[in-house]
């Protein structure tokens, strides 16, 4: 463990970082107009594990909108689960054989202005070739004064390393400001 002044002392250009300190390697801000996904590519194998932080807003005028993931441009070989509560009632839903994983919720178009869902996901072990991949995701989002919280996971059967990965909003486009930033964990 170093000592404190001996890490201050390294600000000369050999920073010391800890295992489990994060790396911003990408943020992906919406223009105007939309988009109807965002995708991280060429991400490279150096790191334990990968962070998604996102908050987002969809253009479609429903209800707490979800948005899906998928990785390495795979479409199948997915499952998920999740938990979630809205304040006054809670449930569980699940997909196997899917194509692709639950991401989070975002908010919708009609819910309150300058509002957005917001989240973090994990995607773990993703650069070993021996494991299936696993993620993990707490998200929520606010709709006029009501909303959901959700507790998730997902499954991609495969070993291949993540290079890419590509959310998705189930609705019409994710709205101006919606920032997805990804990080990569030591």
């Amino acid at each position: 463990m170093p000592i404190l002044g001996i890490m201050a002392s390294q600000i000369s250009g050999h920073l010391w970082a800890p295992d489990g300190a994060y790396d911003s390697l990408a943020t992906i801000t919406v223009p105007s107009g939309g988009l109807a996904s965002v995708t991280f590519v060429g991400i490279p194998n150096t790191y334990k594990h990968l962070q998604v932080r996102y908050i987002a807003r969809d253009t479609f005028a429903a209800s707490v909108d979800i948005a899906y993931l998928t990785l390495n441009g795979a479409s199948s070989g997915y499952a998920w689960h999740e938990l979630f509560g809205t304040g006054s009632s809670a449930g569980a839903a699940a997909g196997t054989s899917a194509t692709s994983i639950r991401f989070g919720r975002v908010t919708y178009a009609s819910a309150t202005a300058n509002t957005f869902g917001t989240g973090i996901l994990d995607i773990l072990d993703y650069a070993d070739t021996t494991k299936n991949k696993t993620t993990r995701i707490l998200s929520g989002a606010d709709v006029n004064g009501s909303g959901v919280i959700v507790l998730g996971s997902g499954l991609y059967q495969s070993t291949s390393a993540i290079t890419s990965m590509t959310i998705t909003a189930a609705g019409t486009a994710f709205a101006q400001n919606s920032q997805f930033s990804l990080y990569g964990v030591r």
